[in-house]
């Protein structure tokens, strides 16, 4: 394996997607921060560290915990960090009356504000990379267009928060040299997706993965599907 010189720091990495993303980028080389919540019981994600030698280094991280991202951040100072990768969310059940309004807060603070607090904690190590990019999982159920069906309006809502928060981000950071970039993953074969779902993690993370190679600062800020198409907001 030849070491490339670059880091990621993905949330989320102890399955699915996340799980995932660190098993690619790992396998090229990359330097991979792995961040969940409880690693004692990540049993993946250590195999797949202890298979991958030093590429990967597994950290504790609640992302709805801010003062954990802080510690993380300051333990992580000197560290450069080229891509870092909001891939943490929950998705509470919801439909149309009758909402449980603490759930709702909780997944604004982890879909939404978490994000948005994990740019600010590692600000200064993306903007010490050299390729000082940022990407947050997000959904086409964030999307107003694509809205024909309503309910789970708590899902919803945190996303479509959140792409507007990246999009906001995507504008003030541009001249600090940051993109950034809101992915629609497709509806993939997760704990989240189920079932059903229509696509491996492995062909979703292949075309995210790409628009994360693709992204620049002369196209940052949009909202891209695995398969590199825009979705409409």
């Amino acid at each position: 394996m030849t070491k490339i010189n670059r880091t990621v720091l993905i949330t989320g990495a102890n399955r699915g997607l996340g799980l995932e993303f660190t098993k690619q980028y790992s396998a090229e080389g990359w330097q991979v921060i792995a961040c969940c919540r409880e690693p004692k019981n990540a049993y993946a994600l250590n195999t797949l560290a202890k298979t991958e030698g030093n590429n990967i280094i597994v950290h504790a991280l609640d992302v709805a915990d801010f003062y954990q991202i802080d510690a993380l951040a300051l333990q992580l100072k000197d560290q450069k960090i080229d891509v870092l990768l909001n891939n943490a969310g929950i998705f509470p059940e919801s439909g149309g009356v009758g909402l449980n309004y603490d759930k709702w807060a909780q997944a604004f603070k982890v879909n939404t504000m978490a994000p948005y607090k994990m740019v600010e904690a590692f600000f200064n190590n993306v903007v010490a990379s050299e390729l000082k990019k940022i990407a947050i999982s997000s959904s086409k159920m964030g999307s107003m267009s694509d809205n024909t069906s309503g309910g789970s309006f708590i899902y919803r809502t945190s996303k479509a928060a959140a792409n507007m928060m990246m999009k906001s981000l995507s504008i003030d950071l541009k001249p600090q040299g940051i993109a950034c970039v809101m992915l629609h993953p497709g509806w993939v074969k997760t704990d989240m997706g189920g079932a059903n779902a229509l696509i491996s993690t492995q062909q979703s993370v292949d075309g995210l993965r790409q628009v994360i190679a693709d992204l620049t600062l002369n196209n940052c800020g949009r909202f891209i599907g695995y398969d590199g198409k825009e979705i409409a907001w």
